[in-house]
């Protein structure tokens, strides 16, 4: 680093006691010469030959060396002797005799006279100067330096193969070299940092001083130490910048061809593989059963689908990102490759929504079809039993439950044809595209089930219908026989009530004739009343007979209600024949009395025939003799009008009667008796 008077640079060789290799030395001294620029090689070299560890001959081989290898630049040689030095005399005639076969000059000088020839500031501690020089220190900066030319040197010469390579040609031509170029045998960020660092030491050294303000320069803008790092930088970096876009591109192109085999992979599969299975799926299934293994089957159909859609996806997501990016020149490509694979994913998507509604719907269609047989099945289970109720209260009750699941099953019959239309109208709707291929015939198996299974529901629903009008006919009928039944014991108990009215109530015999001939009066139109609820009765049990003609059946309760109906009746057409004779013996009775005793006694000739009186009395006898009778029923049975004391009050009117009787016919016998006297 230090410099003689002229600028020119100092070489300083130290020889040690050790054997000393030429050639390593040779080597050593053409690194070094190496290193200066062609202008500071030309104002020469100061060499500084140490040999105060050495021995003459080495120090004589290598000032001799020093032709070979610098023999034009060298203008100065400074053997530095030890203090006990070789023969002084023998050493200086050589050294001044080999001066013009050198080419330049050889001083033997000691350590301490050194600073004649070269100022102290340029030499070191060892010879007494006060240049600080750190040889470690320097070798290891020379080393960075070596290293960082030779890397950065040879990472150019790959970034411009690389580069340069996809500059080249035309786009084939551009992409063929992109993919054979290899990648730099070194890190360039870790080769640009070591740069950095290297020129920040240099600048640092260059521009600091050290040890008291002493500036020193191991690698001098002259030794081309800091222009060269900086000129490689520069080289790097413009380098590096391209090698940078040019991995990007190369890394676009690479992710925009894995985007495009991975779409074309997701296109292949769902046209191919994908498209048919769905192919393969075209059935509803008969049955609930088998519409759902078809629903599972065509959910492992969806599972796998569902995969290359996730793949879609993530597709979808790059190719966005790319364009984003907004690369004009792949916008086009990005755009068809985006285009292409939402249009084959959604038609798949598409028919796969398809398929499952169409078994959604079939799954549908069949349930309310088995819902509805199920109705059928119980409606025809009870038109099949044979129908015994108890009344007609749970005829009715019966014959609305008949007419409830009636109802059910119209209901759910609607509700088939409806589910049926609408799955007729989805496959209708099936276009022949939807799966790669003609779907007519499926289509035509599939309709003709559908319309078979409510063919099917219709003929059964009907043949129901039928015998639902059979049986209503018959609940019905027998709802009137009950009726009929229940209303004729409902006559025998009226004609009952009548009777007992008639045996407890209908006891006054009248206090006159007047009013005997209203209460007979009154008893035939009570008389007339029994009739209408006996014919009434009669009427009832003959319509009873009719419909158990028709049912086919024997009712429970009419084979003994026409026995009791004539039995009551019979007992009230006693009871009034003995009623009406005794009001009309009453009449009789009364009519009698109430003529002889209006009588007036002037009129004598009327009494003439005392017999009238005989006739009162033995019709009032009669009468009072029959109050005290019973009522005989054709079975021998007994009933007497009213009570004991209701008769008594009876018969005591009648005898009272019979007492104004008897006393007129005194009268009329007293006068007779005196006329005679007279």
């Amino acid at each position: 680093g230090g410099k003689d008077r002229r600028s020119g640079l100092i070489l300083t060789i130290p020889l040690c006691l050790e054997q000393t290799s030429m050639d390593e030395l040779s080597v050593t001294l053409d690194y070094l010469l190496s290193i200066p620029s062609e202008k500071c090689k030309a104002r020469g070299f100061t060499v500084i030959v140490d040999g105060r560890k050495s021995q003459w001959n080495v120090v004589k081989t290598v000032v001799l060396m020093l032709q070979n290898v610098v023999p034009a630049e060298v203008s100065l040689v400074c053997v530095v002797k030890p203090d006990e030095f070789w023969d002084k005399k023998v050493t200086h005639f050589c050294f001044w005799k080999e001066k013009d076969r050198l080419g330049f000059e050889v001083i033997l000088v000691s350590a301490n006279k050194l600073t004649r020839y070269i100022e102290p500031c340029q030499l070191t501690e060892d010879f007494g100067g006060t240049l600080t020089y750190d040889h470690m220190d320097w070798l290891n900066k020379r080393l960075v330096f070596e290293k960082f030319t030779k890397e950065s040197t040879s990472l150019l010469d790959e970034l411009a193969l690389i580069n340069n390579g996809s500059d080249k040609g035309t786009q084939q031509e551009k992409e063929r070299s992109i993919d054979l170029n290899f990648l730099p045998s070194v890190d360039p960020e870790t080769v640009l940092q070591t740069g950095h660092e290297l020129l920040s030491e240099l600048q640092q050294r260059r521009f600091n001083g050290s040890d008291g303000g002493v500036s020193w320069s191991p690698m001098d803008d002259e030794l081309l130490a800091q222009p060269q790092v900086m000129k490689l930088l520069d080289s790097l970096r413009e380098q590096y910048t391209r090698y940078q876009e040019v991995c990007r591109q190369r890394s676009k192109r690479t992710q925009l061809e894995e985007i495009q085999q991975k779409v074309m992979q997701v296109v292949n599969w769902l046209e191919g593989p994908g498209s048919e299975q769905l192919r393969t799926q075209w059935g509803i299934g008969d049955s609930i059963r088998a519409s759902q293994a078809l629903q599972q089957k065509h959910e492992e159909i969806e599972s796998q689908h569902s995969e290359w859609f996730a793949v879609y996806v993530e597709l979808n997501q790059q190719i966005a990102a790319l364009l984003n990016a907004g690369d004009e020149e792949d916008l086009v490509e990005l755009k068809a490759l985006q285009q292409q694979l939402s249009d084959v994913c959604y038609r798949q998507a598409s028919q796969l929504e398809f398929r499952q509604n169409l078994l959604q719907a079939a799954l549908e269609f069949h349930s309310v079809a088995q819902d509805l047989s199920q109705q059928l099945d119980g409606l025809l289970g009870m038109l099949c039993v044979d129908v015994a109720p108890a009344d007609g209260a749970s005829i009715q009750q019966t014959l609305k439950l008949l007419e409830e699941k009636l109802k059910s099953v119209d209901l759910g019959l609607q509700g088939l044809r409806e589910k049926g239309q609408s799955l007729l109208d989805q496959i209708s709707n099936q276009a022949s595209w939807a799966y790669g291929k003609d779907v007519t015939i499926e289509n035509k198996e599939n309709v003709d089930h559908i319309q078979g299974v409510m063919e099917d529901m219709q003929l059964r629903k009907q043949r129901c219908e039928d015998m639902v009008d059979v049986r209503r006919l018959k609940m019905l009928q027998m709802v009137q026989l009950f009726k009929c039944e229940e209303d004729a014991a409902q006559a025998v108990e009226w004609l009952s009530e009548l009777l007992d009215a008639l045996l407890k109530t209908h006891i006054r015999l009248g206090d006159d004739a007047q009013e005997a001939k209203v209460l007979l009066e009154k008893h035939r139109k009570f008389v007339d009343v029994a009739q209408s609820t006996y014919d009434y009765g009669r009427q009832l049990l003959q319509a009873t007979v009719v419909l158990c003609q028709s049912l086919r059946c024997t009712s429970r309760s009419s084979g003994d209600t026409l026995p009791r109906l004539n039995r009551v009746w019979k007992q009230f057409t006693v009871t009034s024949e003995e009623r009406v004779h005794r009001l009309e013996t009453a009449v009789a009775f009364h009519s009698s009395a109430e003529k002889i005793l209006q009588e007036c006694p002037e009129q004598p000739e009327a009494f003439h025939e005392m017999e009238q009186f005989d006739e009162i009395e033995a019709v009032g006898k009669s009468l009072l003799d029959r109050l005290t009778v019973p009522v005989v029923y054709p079975d021998g049975s007994e009933q007497y009008f009213g009570s004991p004391s209701d008769m008594a009050s009876a018969a005591e009117h009648i005898r009272e009667k019979m007492k104004l009787v008897s006393l007129k016919k005194q009268q009329l016998r007293q006068p007779e008796a005196t006329t005679p006297e007279s």
